[in-house]
């Protein structure tokens, strides 16, 4: 059984791409279903580090600090929205392990580094999971422009304001958690991308164009158990 957690998201980039929900459909379990935005499907790549992860309950000062980057979508089941996750590299082995083991979510372990820069945060990680396909990220990002807190059925507001995700058990059982935080305080970002390769890792083509991008600086986020659908 997962444990509830607890812990910060810092320094965040939310990096999106439109995409056809088709291309998103076929790598879904048939459980979900897209959830688009004006009509097209959203796949965003997440840098950003986790603070002080524990179980909820134990004090900020025994948790850990771990960088972070995943490649999500959003999806729908039975009209309750949330997020799925294709892929999720992390900096310490054994919190890959007990996420992929308690939480049924596909964590990988990388080599990460994050670092402010006079360019802004620096971000690269590497994967360096035993048997799982190559993936690299390389990148410099820093907000611009004033802070605002998304209206609601904005784009911005669809892309960051999801409070539950979804995964799959390894029988194909469909599980997902709940997120509780403050809403998101944004700002417009710039992104400077020199390698990305989790949209092949995950098996996508890499989306065309520039991505829609927001920053932000963070929020405190408490996890419910990881639970079975119905």
């Amino acid at each position: 059984m997962s444990l509830p957690i607890a812990m910060g998201w810092r320094h965040l980039l939310f990096a999106n791409w439109p995409v056809d929900p088709a291309v998103v459909s076929e790598r879904l379990p048939d459980s979900l279903t897209v959830e688009p935005y004006d009509g097209r499907a959203w796949l965003s790549v997440v840098p950003y580090l986790n603070v002080d992860v524990r179980p909820r309950g134990v004090p900020a000062s025994v948790g850990v600090d771990l960088p972070e980057l995943n490649l999500r979508t959003y999806v729908s089941r039975d009209g309750e929205p949330g997020v799925y996750f294709f892929s999720l590299d992390a900096a310490g082995a054994l919190g890959v392990v007990g996420a992929r083991l308690f939480h049924r979510l596909p964590y990988y372990y990388a080599d990460i580094e994050i670092a402010a820069t006079d360019r802004g945060i620096a971000f690269t990680s590497e994967r360096r999971h035993p048997g799982a396909s190559p993936a690299e990220f390389a990148g410099t990002y820093e907000p611009v422009g004033d802070a605002f807190t998304p209206a609601p059925g904005s784009l911005a507001a669809f892309l960051t304001e999801h409070y539950r995700y979804y995964t799959t058990a390894r029988d194909g059982t469909l599980r997902y958690a709940d997120i509780d935080h403050e809403p998101w305080t944004l700002r417009a970002a710039t992104a400077e991308i020199e390698r990305n390769t989790l949209f092949e890792a995950n098996g996508f083509d890499a989306p065309a164009g520039t991505p829609v991008c927001y920053y932000s600086r963070g929020v405190d986020i408490a996890s419910s158990r990881n639970r079975r659908w119905g």
